[in-house]
């Protein structure tokens, strides 16, 4: 029988990638080389036959990804995006729709305060029930100085990345069945923070004790909490201010493995977290970094 054995360091893109500006929230078709997170190597084997699960920010990089995978896993599938980032949306909705699930594309923009409530309602009738939820809508813009930071984005960042968290999770408890998974997005920011991602790197520490704290509250009502802590991971997140333009070309080249990671490396992660193949794990964050440890 050959080896499917593959070098981690060639498996994907390795190369300096280019500068290519684009203003937020990003485009992901826009983007060269575009990020693999359409799961065309991954076969589903079932694992999420029936379920329903919401993904926030489920257009591009990340949450595109999960949305495809757990589409092959079986689960329908509702997606929040930016009014901005339809384009994006609907070649998920393309995709999903050939392999044979169903999706429902929720526009919003969780900056404002009760948009979060309303996308888990209108997610929960659409699909008929809850019983998945991906918290991972982010803001990621980068400032050279504090002295530059306003407090505005301060407050969109928190409202976007944690607070909406908070309003998503207090509605869905009213749909989320014993057996349900509620996964967040936090980053190996909320552990090695950079100094020019004040706000963000706040906010995703903020994500982890959240994370950990839920899953003690909610674990007598039988729901799973955990969190994906990335590293570096090539999505428009970074090419729309989340990383500065000279960054960009050495983009992830800093981890052990000397790449950025992959939409489609992280996605496993969360069909993992999502199944009941995890039945025995919640509370945990799962760095998912390209060698880089997260210290917990």
């Amino acid at each position: 029988m050959k080896s499917e054995l593959r070098d981690p360091q060639k498996e994907y893109y390795a190369q300096n990638y280019d500068k290519q500006p684009q203003t937020y929230p990003g485009i992901q078709s826009q983007m060269h080389p575009q990020p693999d997170s359409d799961a065309q190597n991954y076969e589903g084997r079932g694992l999420l036959k029936g379920r329903r699960a919401l993904i926030t920010g489920g257009d591009s990089g990340i949450g595109r990804s999960v949305a495809i995978h757990f589409a092959k896993e079986g689960a329908d599938v509702a997606i929040q995006y930016l009014p901005a980032e339809e384009q994006d949306a609907r070649d998920v909705e393309k995709i999903i729709k050939a392999i044979g699930t169903k999706v429902f594309l929720l526009s919003a923009d969780f900056r404002q305060e009760q948009e979060p409530e309303t996308v888990v309602q209108r997610a929960a009738e659409k699909l008929g029930g809850l019983d998945i939820l991906v918290l991972n809508a982010a803001i990621q813009q980068h400032v050279n100085n504090i002295d530059d930071l306003s407090m505005q984005q301060v407050k969109d960042t928190f409202q976007v990345n944690i607070i909406s968290m908070y309003a998503a999770v207090k509605k869905a408890l009213a749909f989320l069945p014993k057996g349900s998974s509620i996964i967040t997005s936090t980053s190996l920011e909320a552990f090695n923070p950079t100094p020019i991602l004040l706000d963000y790197a706040a906010t995703k520490a903020a994500i982890v004790s959240f994370t950990t704290n839920l899953a003690k509250a909610l674990a007598d009502r039988g729901i799973r909490v955990n969190g994906v802590a990335p590293g570096p991971v090539w999505t428009p997140l970074q090419v729309c201010g989340g990383q500065p333009q000279s960054a960009i070309t050495s983009f992830g080249s800093e981890v052990p493995l000397k790449r950025a990671g992959q939409p489609d490396e992280l996605a496993p992660t969360y069909v993992f977290l999502a199944s009941n193949l995890a039945s025995y794990t919640t509370g945990q964050i799962y760095g998912v970094t390209g060698g880089t440890p997260i210290n917990s």
